[in-house]
């Protein structure tokens, strides 16, 4: 790499340009850790309780929801990844080849606005860590003073280490995940001398359409990072394997997401209130004992935190695409401050942190996979991306289409964006084709936004790309006569 990346912990100043193949010297392995760290989240733990709790699965049909969900999402997160090596740019800069240079703001700016809310989420569960880290230790009762310190503390981290850029977070992911281990030893160990199993092992089994919603909603949270896989395989060289891009993804996020939705699981059967406490990350500081209880929530607080730092990573790179003529680091720091007013609105005045969290995830990645949909359709064909189609943000771009749109890939994520919505239900919003159907019921909305704008694209005419440099032709101008006729 060049030396601006080179050394751990610089600061990252490369933005949506596309990387020289001098400076691709990455490699597959370093992923692993990656796609680790944007995993270990409590909110995994409480969604495993809801599979007991509101789905009324037994354990080893949670067992089934906890392979199958990350085979699912993260394998859709590799297989993007390898748009990253292949073009060597983050995503939504990739996607100017695919949209246009026009066209990819209405994308773009849907995926902005959707971090926004995403990073919310984790800054609220990070600040509620530290909160309750706060309560055990020392006995500091949270109030709304001490509620915005300590989501301001939480943001300013993620800030200080997004904004460093890709090493900065890769070196994190990586003693992230090696404190993870030790912490999933911890509380297995817990789990198995303290549980009742012959409780847990005589749950009575779900039906198979909530076993389906269950791995609907896991999944989920993993398309929401779709978008964002080649943000960090872009330092890859062209002839990495696929194969191994792909595999570190879904094995990154299986370790992490598998334990921790089976643990929640077992925790639900003997503390059901844990499907939906307000405040999840409180809730479990007072069922597990003191000497676990601190060392999980500190592990709680680094994940929540490397999950935050991703996410604005990636989110600088969108601001960019969209027109911010600031460095990327300082792109970062838009996300911040949202993620904070935001983040206050939520903690003082949302009354279920996990009913809002459910709610917005199923929107979420609806708004994520009909450009998960489009851009996936065009890698069936697409080896290569044009760096300096992808700079040029004017008429001589070779990815300026017409007028700036292609006009096939805007149009099917468009309709397939206003499909999924139809199926999809939720706390805040259903969509009016939600009921009494296969799609509707399994929660799979964001599954049939991927297949309909995925084929409509295949199937549209597409505008071809014309050389870099040279300009859209001019509109014909109309005979003189012509406009004489008409004005009679």
């Amino acid at each position: 790499m060049s030396k601006t990346v080179e050394t751990e912990g610089a600061l990252e100043t490369r933005g949506i340009e596309q990387v020289p193949d001098h400076e691709r010297t990455a490699r597959t392995r370093e992923l692993f850790p990656t796609w680790v760290g944007a995993n270990i989240s409590v909110l995994l733990l409480t969604m495993g309780a809801s599979l007991v709790v509101a789905y009324h699965l037994n354990i080893w049909q949670a067992l089934v929801v906890a392979v199958a969900a990350p085979i699912v999402s993260y394998g859709l997160v590799g297989l993007i990844g390898i748009a990253g090596k292949r073009g060597g740019a983050p995503g939504m800069a990739l996607s100017r080849a695919v949209f246009g240079q026009r066209g990819n703001l209405l994308p773009g700016a849907l995926i902005w606005v959707a971090r926004w809310g995403w990073e919310t989420i984790n800054a609220v569960t990070g600040a509620y860590a530290m909160l309750t880290i706060l309560d055990i230790l020392f006995g500091l009762k949270a109030d709304s003073v001490l509620d915005m310190v300590m989501l301001l503390v939480f943001v300013v981290a993620t800030f200080a280490i997004s904004g460093l850029g890709i090493n900065a977070v890769q070196k994190c992911n990586k003693y992230a995940t090696y404190l993870f281990g030790v912490f999933s030893v911890l509380v297995l160990g817990y789990l198995v001398a303290n549980t009742d199993w012959s409780k847990v092992l005589d749950q009575s089994a779900g039906s198979t359409a909530a076993v389906i919603t269950g791995i609907g909603m896991i999944a989920a949270g993993g398309v929401s990072w779709i978008p964002s896989a080649p943000d960090f395989t872009r330092y890859l060289p062209r002839t990495a394997s696929s194969r191994a891009i792909v595999g570190t993804a879904v094995g990154g996020a299986g370790v992490v997401v598998l334990p921790m939705v089976l643990m929640g699981a077992v925790m639900a059967v003997g503390t059901p209130d844990l499907a939906s406490a307000s405040d999840p990350v409180s809730f479990l500081g007072e069922i597990l004992p003191t000497w676990i209880a601190v060392p999980y929530l500190c592990i709680a607080l680094i994940g929540m935190l490397l999950i935050n730092s991703m996410s604005m990573y990636s989110a600088g790179f969108t601001a960019q695409t969209l027109g911010f003529k600031v460095p990327r680091h300082w792109a970062v720091s838009v996300n911040a401050v949202i993620s904070l007013v935001f983040g206050g609105v939520l903690m003082l005045v949302a009354t279920s942190f996990m009913g809002s969290f459910i709610a917005f995830l199923s929107l979420l990645a609806v708004a994520f996979s009909a450009w998960v949909g489009v851009f996936g359709a065009d890698m069936l064909s697409r080896t290569e991306y044009d760096g300096r189609a992808m700079a040029d943000t004017g008429r001589t771009s070779a990815y300026w289409y017409r007028g700036g749109f292609s006009p096939a890939a805007v149009a099917a994520w468009a309709i397939g964006l206003v499909s999924g919505l139809l199926f999809t239900t939720s706390d805040w919003f259903t969509g009016p084709l939600a009921a009494n159907n296969v799609i509707g019921e399994y929660g799979l909305g964001w599954v049939a936004t991927i297949v309909v704008s995925g084929v409509l694209y295949l199937v549209l005419p597409k505008p071809v790309a014309r050389p870099s440099g040279t300009a859209e032709p001019a509109e014909p101008a109309e005979p003189a006569g012509e406009r004489e006729t008409a004005g009679v």
